[in-house]
């Protein structure tokens, strides 16, 4: 196996000999385990292990803390991230119905600004000079963190053994095993890479990289697969205010919970799956499969409630602002001055975005079925086919029509002179 140190390509990348404490991104997994002891190997450096919880399921951060100090880190900070997660990120994408080529809600995306802030943060406060990742060289995570710890500390350094170690697979278990490094399910590769926070859960590699075959059943972990959904379906109201969903069925939840909520409701009736074909910022065309139901539902609602309170015109144009929105958060440019200069767009739009919109939730669909807003641009006396009259009359329509279509028949008539 290789082992060696590579050159420097970037300004930030870490000169090997300059390198004294390194804050390690640690989620307890075979990479990141096996990286906190090559640290340590390699650059002869002490390490301090951070381990951010943004809603994980089924982590035990505990046993990841205590793995981490027992392979040799001088430290273990785990972080309860959900609520900042929540209000500061996720909402904002809330605000932009963000989705990326049309299907991914972004969730990975968005953790990883925070994630990096905060051990930009916690690098000064426990002297750390260097903060390494486990990202691969294929991935958007490494250009996410480290233009973010780029942007936040031009003087912190990064290395990413991952990157330039040249171990596969095969070659981490088996240093793991030379150096008493515990492997978490054993030695079995397992099936598919995975990456969850409380927006959604991503399956890519092994059997998904294959893309004449639809996914296997095990690949779904919080959804459930359509077809075996209740036969019954479920309704909910979700309450916004000012583009922020607030209640379910008039229950008010934080933001945390809300979304909790909505992914458990979703998951059980199979809402959320998204089989995806996305281009990565580093040129690859993959395939990724997610499990979304949460985003699935309040963006869907979000945009209902939008597209209820908004003029054809905000209508119009907006999601072009939200597509631009999403590329940006897509491509790691959290702290780009458009992304803030478009989140003001954002804000002002959504200081109208309050409502209810009841969703449908049946075999793997979440459609929007009632609406009510106090903004609604919507009167059913003006918008009924009943007689109207009042600030519509219908007898304007044909010098409107006249006027409105002045142009387009004009050119018609002058380009086709020659044909007669």
């Amino acid at each position: 196996m290789s082992t060696s140190l590579p050159p420097r390509i970037a300004s930030y990348e870490a000169d090997p000999d300059k390198v004294g404490r390194v804050l390690l991104l640690y989620s307890g997994g075979l990479d990141t385990s096996v990286m906190l002891k090559w640290i340590q190997d390699q650059y002869g450096a002490e390490i301090v292990a951070l381990t951010v919880d943004l809603g994980q399921p089924g982590e035990d951060f505990d046993v990841v803390r205590d793995k981490a100090l027992r392979l040799g880190a001088i430290d273990c900070l785990v972080v309860d991230a959900k609520e900042e997660f929540a209000r500061d990120y996720v909402l904002p994408a809330i605000k932009a119905n963000a989705l990326y080529g049309g299907g991914y809600p972004l969730f990975t995306a968005l953790g990883r600004p925070l994630i990096a802030k905060l051990a930009v943060e916690k690098a000064r406060e426990t002297g750390c000079d260097t903060i390494a990742h486990g990202c691969t060289g294929k991935g958007n995570d490494q250009v996410r963190i480290e233009t973010t710890v780029a942007s936040l500390d031009p003087d912190l350094r990064i290395i990413a053994p991952v990157r330039s170690w040249q171990m596969g697979r095969e070659e981490e278990i088996a240093y793991a095993r030379e150096h008493g490094i515990p492997i978490k399910g054993g030695t079995e590769a397992p099936p598919y890479s995975v990456d969850d926070n409380i927006w959604g859960r991503s399956s890519e590699g092994g059997p998904i990289e294959d893309l004449s075959e639809p996914p296997r059943d095990d690949v779904w972990e919080t959804v459930t697969p359509p077809e075996r959904a209740p036969d019954e379906p479920q309704t909910i109201a979700i309450g916004f205010e000012r583009g922020c969903p607030v209640s379910i069925d008039g229950e008010r939840l934080g933001l945390v919970e809300l979304i909790e909520r909505c992914a458990e409701l979703g998951g059980r009736h199979g809402v959320g799956i998204v089989d995806h074909i996305e281009d990565r910022i580093v040129g690859l065309k993959v395939r990724d499969i997610y499990e979304v139901p949460a985003a699935e539902i309040l963006l869907t609602a979000h945009k209902e409630l939008e597209k209820l309170v908004g003029t054809i015109h905000q209508n119009n144009f907006k999601p072009e602002l939200d597509r631009q929105w999403a590329f940006l958060v897509y491509a790691g440019l959290w702290y780009e001055p458009l992304l803030g200069n478009l989140n003001a767009f954002m804000d002002s739009v959504n200081e109208w975005v309050t409502g209810t919109i009841t969703m449908r939730l049946y075999k793997g669909r979440a459609v929007a079925v009632a609406r009510s807003s106090p903004h609604a641009l919507y009167d059913a006396a003006l918008a009924g086919f009943g007689e109207s009259g009042g600030l519509f009359s219908q007898q304007a329509s044909p010098g409107f029509i006249e006027l409105w279509s002045l142009q387009s028949r004009m050119a018609h008539r002058v380009r086709n002179r020659q044909t007669g």
